[in-house]
């Protein structure tokens, strides 16, 4: 058998040594990448500001909205109007109440007795003008019978007269016959003295009429004074019963004033009353928050709000809720200043050097019940409001 034939792998052979960069590429070379970079930076920046306009003349224009917004709401102080000791307090801090749920009863001991003695005082002016018609239907029969007294005295005086009359022609006669004594002397006295006597009574029955006068002129007098208490108003419209009246519904007011009420639906806070206190009227005993008519204030930079009208519909988010709960309202309107405006300290912008600063206006947004209900909202609480405002 013959031998394989053994092949050896020929000897490698040296490659071939490569040549060095000279600078000059170097130079090319980088300052291609950067021409490269710089094309892509620039072709990035130019796509982001065409999404940029784009938005802003698609969507962005349309949509003014801030985070310096905050929940409010109309709240409703509860004060006594009376001043009394607080006997029962039904409600606790952060209680949800009803309006009309009765919140605190206060003692009622002075009203009760106050409102008693009201009863007892219209009682007495009824009974008092009741009195006045009757004084003066007396009163008119008082002048009825002055009138009869005069015709009484005016006979009298016709009767006085005629007797005078007659008296005094008796004494003419006598005192003829007395010359010729054929009257006695005693006759002639009798007939002096029956003319006397007859001239007294005269002069009595004229007296007695001046008194009649004068007492028909005291009964009209007493009947008008009486009449002035009582024409022009009927028995309930008299000023006396009338005032007493008014005293009563006052009384009844005071006393119904001791139990408080809650004015409307809300969460009762900033309690600060206990039984056995001593209220004032008006201190505030709590508050009560309706939370289902809260609404937000947001506080749009002025160059914000020139698009902005009332009626426009308004997005909100809560932080409270995060971005998954969404509230919907509506422009209410604007205040009536910005708040630089209406600080205590306001700016002085006409001393000193000046630099402009951008003012934020308030803007009420109003929201719907319903999401408020869902998803209560306390005051205070931070919100996001985006103004829709191609709604003109």
């Amino acid at each position: 058998m013959a031998d394989s034939a053994v092949t050896n792998p020929p000897p490698p052979v040296a490659e071939a040594a490569r040549p060095e960069p000279s600078p000059e590429a170097i130079r090319a070379a980088a300052a291609h990448r950067r021409t490269r970079l710089f094309s892509l930076l620039g072709g990035a920046i130019a796509v982001v500001a065409v999404g940029v306009l784009l938005y802003w003349l698609l969507i962005g224009q349309y949509y003014v909205s801030t985070d310096n917004a905050y929940v409010n709401a109309d709240t409703a102080d509860i004060t006594p109007q009376v001043a009394a000791q607080v006997t029962e307090v039904h409600v606790a801090e952060t209680q949800n109440v009803k309006k009309g749920d009765t919140l605190v009863r206060l003692d009622d001991s002075d009203t009760r007795v106050a409102l008693d003695q009201a009863r007892a005082q219209l009682g007495q002016a009824e009974r008092k003008v009741r009195g006045y018609y009757s004084t003066s239907e007396a009163l008119a029969g008082q002048v009825a019978a002055r009138d009869a007294d005069i015709v009484r005295a005016d006979a009298q005086i016709m009767s006085a007269k005629s007797d005078l009359e007659r008296a005094q022609t008796e004494l003419g006669r006598r005192q003829r016959l007395a010359a010729s004594g054929a009257v006695s002397g005693d006759e002639l006295t009798q007939a002096q003295n029956a003319f006397y006597t007859a001239k007294a009574a005269l002069a009595q029955a004229d007296a007695g009429r001046v008194q009649a006068l004068a007492n028909k002129t005291a009964a009209q007098a007493s009947r008008e004074v009486n009449q002035a208490l009582i024409t022009g108003s009927s028995f309930q419209e008299n000023p006396e019963v009338a005032a007493a009246r008014a005293n009563v519904a006052m009384a009844e007011l005071n006393q119904a004033r001791t139990v408080l009420y809650a004015p409307v639906d809300g969460v009762v806070a900033k309690k600060q009353v206990a039984v056995g206190q001593r209220v004032q009227v008006g201190s505030t005993l709590m508050s009560v928050v309706p939370i289902e008519t809260a609404y937000v204030d947001a506080n749009f930079k002025e160059v914000q709000l020139r698009k902005v009208r009332a009626g426009q519909p308004v997005t909100l988010v809560s932080d409270k809720y995060g971005n998954g709960v969404k509230f919907h309202g509506v422009v209410g309107g604007f205040a009536g200043g910005t708040g630089a405006a209406f600080a205590m300290i306001p700016a002085q912008n006409a001393t000193g050097n000046w630099i402009k600063v951008v003012q934020r206006l308030p803007v009420r947004i109003y929201l719907k019940a319903d999401e408020l209900r869902q998803h209560p909202l306390q005051v205070g609480l931070s919100m996001k409001a985006v103004v829709d405002v191609a709604h003109h």
